[in-house]
């Protein structure tokens, strides 16, 4: 009987040296974050924003962290297949997804890959931003926001717009419009915005909110009518364009922006270093030009704030997506 209970207790006391060793490994492997390169999973073919803000932020946080920041373009369904490979990735850091607007639409409109953020993944930080534009060709004859939907409510279902692909920001910010201004304009879609601005010049299509990095320049020499920027004040590379907020829709903000995410486990350790070395990284004055450069300001905050932000961004195109029906296409 003794004999028994000697065994007893030695196996309890094994199994409890184990646990207790398996917590300690797991808590150094933890603190010695990070151990081994650091993946970046882009959605999107090499040399967009996506690639590049991915690329030049992520070097600048491996030299503060003392890591390598690998980055991988795995493209496919608008940048869902991405996703849903880092939501099925080990929850330790080692994998993050560069996470722009179109993650957030592709968790409603997806029909054959599905995620859902705060249960697959979660904030990490918010790295830039930038507004759109909305402009429109000169042959269309308005100049201002109301001139535009004066027109629109005259030729309900006439007008066309541009957009970089379905469900993109550009999509999704002229749906967003159509439900405030209370309009139909029709969706022609692109693959990508560069032949997007060919046909604006071209007036083969009249209107688009787009990325202002494309179009400045034509805006500038008149050959596009810019009408207003997209986000809550007036955007500093067009200061007199008022926003569309200013043009009669109160509350009309809309900017394109990029982030991390990580699979939804991530130690919140974890996250928290990601998120310092991400906000150390956009204060360098060498990041800054590189996101203008793009377009692009950077876009600060931490994991909590990106967090709030980005359920908000989702109930905001969640509600769009599905009572303009998008979801159903």
């Amino acid at each position: 009987m003794q004999r028994r209970q000697l065994i007893a207790c030695t196996v309890l006391l094994a199994g409890t040296f184990g646990a207790a060793l398996a917590a300690s490994s797991a808590a150094l492997s933890q603190s010695g974050y990070p151990n081994r390169p650091i993946r970046i999973l882009v959605g999107f073919a090499p040399g967009g924003p996506s690639d590049i803000i991915s690329r030049v932020v992520g070097a600048k946080m491996g030299e503060i962290m003392g890591a390598q920041f690998i980055v991988e373009n795995k493209t496919g369904a608008g940048g869902a297949i991405a996703t849903q490979d880092v939501a099925r990735s080990a929850p330790d850091g080692y994998t993050l997804l560069n996470t722009p607007v179109a993650t957030v639409a592709n968790e409603f409109m997806s029909k054959t890959i599905k995620y859902e953020y705060g249960k697959d993944i979660i904030a990490v930080c918010p790295q830039a931003e930038t507004a759109n534009i909305l402009v429109v060709s000169p042959s269309l004859g308005v100049k201002t926001v109301a001139e535009l939907v004066k027109l629109a409510k005259e030729q309900p279902g006439v007008l066309q717009y541009a957009t970089a692909g379905r469900g993109s920001a550009t999509h999704l910010t002229s749906e967003l419009f159509n439900m405030v201004a209370g309009i139909k304009t029709v969706a022609v879609h692109y693959r990508g915005g560069g032949d997007t601005v060919k046909d604006l010049l071209s007036g083969g299509v009249k209107m688009m909110f787009s990325s202002i990095a494309p179009v400045q320049d034509f805006v500038r020499d008149g050959r596009l009518i810019g009408l207003a920027t997209t986000g809550p004040k007036r955007d500093p590379a067009f200061p007199d364009l008022p926003t569309i907020a200013e043009s009669g829709y109160p509350g009309f903000d809309v900017r394109l922006w990029i982030g991390m995410t990580a699979p939804a486990a991530t130690p919140k350790d974890i996250i928290h270093k990601l998120a310092d070395a991400n906000t150390n990284a956009l204060q360098s004055p060498e990041i800054k030009k590189a996101l203008e450069a793009q377009g692009f300001a950077p876009m600060n905050g931490s994991a909590e704030d990106f967090d709030t932000f980005y359920r908000a961004e989702r109930a905001k195109w969640g509600k769009v997506i599905t009572e303009s029906g998008l979801d159903k296409d």
